[in-house]
């Protein structure tokens, strides 16, 4: 017999089936509450409610553990490249060899884009945030490839993911040179994926531009633990926004833009700036925790801390350890990661982070990578996006493909006035 829970109303009862997941995560089933009892339930930033099944991503915040498709975070970063990862969250297993080969060709096939596309960078000023004319640029694919566009037919779909993959990287870098004033550079494909968008960010059509393989292996690394981190702001607008049938790009779009927050993808920017600005205040980080300790502040200690994990995010382990090999083949004394390791050793022993479990996050590590390898703060969130871009696709194809689908319309509370008489214009006070 399949485990209920009995909610009570006045003298009513009413039973909630109790739903088990494979990891015996357990959810109510309020499906049917309004029907039953005119109720819904309320949950500000819907942080207790479950919007969907997934068999996408498993994380368990209180233990550190993430998964993606049951594989382990730390075995994937060891033994796979990015786009070997993406086959594996797009799809659901891992590929063969001849299945890998045909995805990798598949997206050289699509890096270009359309000639025209480069007028809407023309038409960016010089200083638009990257984000912004990735979003831009992401949504007006729709208007350059309608052949692709129906979400009910799986070749289209299919033609369309490819193609994602395939040309953020390049509107990536186009963006980024344009900030720069410099030409597009474009793609090459007889490089790799992440060799590929190192080359289209810094080379140059004046000399020779060698790619650094521990660079490419640092990119690689970012984008695979930034690749899917389940019901997230970003991921859960990417789904309701195809939940009404709008096609991929728009959907990606939105989530770029999601992504874009100070408060989600924006935060390996913050991170940066916040350790810029303790260093150009003396370096004194003592000052700065113990204003993160007071409310009353307005200081936010950046980098700390996450909504689901109360353990120490496998992701920033993973990224910590390209950090340090990364600095230290370069020889580079960074005051930025000096103040950066402080940190984490004043957060890992001082009681009130402990006792909060406020541990360094992913975002902690990335932009400082981010800044070893030469990639401007504006564009931290932009790699951001590359990376999360297989998770989003995922969740997307997921969503379509389940037979429970239906068009996302939240409820509410509502608490404004109540009906008012209509007052003409003239005798308003």
């Amino acid at each position: 017999m399949s485990e209920t829970a009995r909610l009570q109303l006045g003298d009513q009862h009413i039973d909630l089936a109790v739903i088990t997941g494979t990891e015996n995560e357990r959810a109510l089933d309020i499906s049917q509450l309004r029907n039953t009892t005119g109720l819904i339930t309320l949950d500000e930033g819907y942080v207790n409610t479950g919007s969907t099944s997934s068999a996408i991503t498993y994380l368990d915040g209180e233990k550190g553990i993430l998964r993606y498709r049951g594989y382990a975070i730390e075995e994937i970063a060891e033994h796979c490249d990015f786009v070997e990862t993406s086959y594996l969250l797009m799809y659901g297993e891992l590929p063969n060899a001849e299945q890998l080969h045909d995805f990798r060709m598949s997206l050289r096939r699509h890096t270009m884009l359309h000639e025209d596309i480069k007028s809407f960078y023309s038409g960016f000023p010089r200083d638009a945030h990257p984000m912004a004319s990735l979003s831009a640029v992401v949504s007006a694919l729709s208007t350059f490839y309608q052949d692709s566009l129906d979400p009910r037919d799986p070749r289209q779909v299919e033609i369309s993911t490819h193609r994602l993959m395939a040309k953020l990287p390049t509107i990536a870098a186009f963006s980024h040179k344009k900030s720069i004033g410099q030409p597009f550079f474009y793609p090459r494909n007889d490089l790799t994926y992440c060799e590929n968008f190192l080359n289209m960010m810094f080379a140059v059509p004046t000399e020779p531009h060698e790619i650094d393989p521990d660079f490419v292996d640092a990119v690689n690394l970012l984008l695979i633990v930034h690749a899917d981190h389940e019901q997230n702001c970003s991921t859960s607008t990417v789904r309701m926004v195809g939940s009404s049938d709008a096609n991929l790009f728009a959907s990606i779009a939105a989530g770029i833009c999601a992504l874009w927050g100070p408060l989600h993808g924006g935060a390996n920017q913050a991170c940066v700036e916040m350790l810029e600005q303790i260093i150009a205040d003396g370096g004194d980080i003592g000052k700065y925790v113990d204003m993160a300790k007071d409310k009353n502040s307005g200081f936010r200690l950046m980098g700390f801390g996450h909504r689901v994990y109360k353990n120490y995010d496998p992701r920033a382990r993973i990224i910590k350890g390209v950090c340090d090999r990364l600095l230290a083949k370069m020889q580079r004394v960074d005051p930025l990661f000096d103040v950066a390791k402080e940190l984490e050793e004043v957060a890992l022993k001082d009681p009130y982070f402990v006792e909060r479990k406020l541990y360094p996050n992913v975002d902690f590590y990335s932009g400082v990578v981010y800044r070893a390898l030469g990639i401007p703060v504006p564009m931290f969130t932009v790699l951001f996006a590359m990376g999360r871009l297989p998770g989003w696709i995922a969740h997307w194809l997921e969503m379509h493909s389940s037979p429970n689908k239906r068009i996302h319309r939240p409820r509410q509370v509502y608490t404004g006035s109540r009906t008012r008489k209509f007052i003409p214009v003239e005798k308003r006070a």
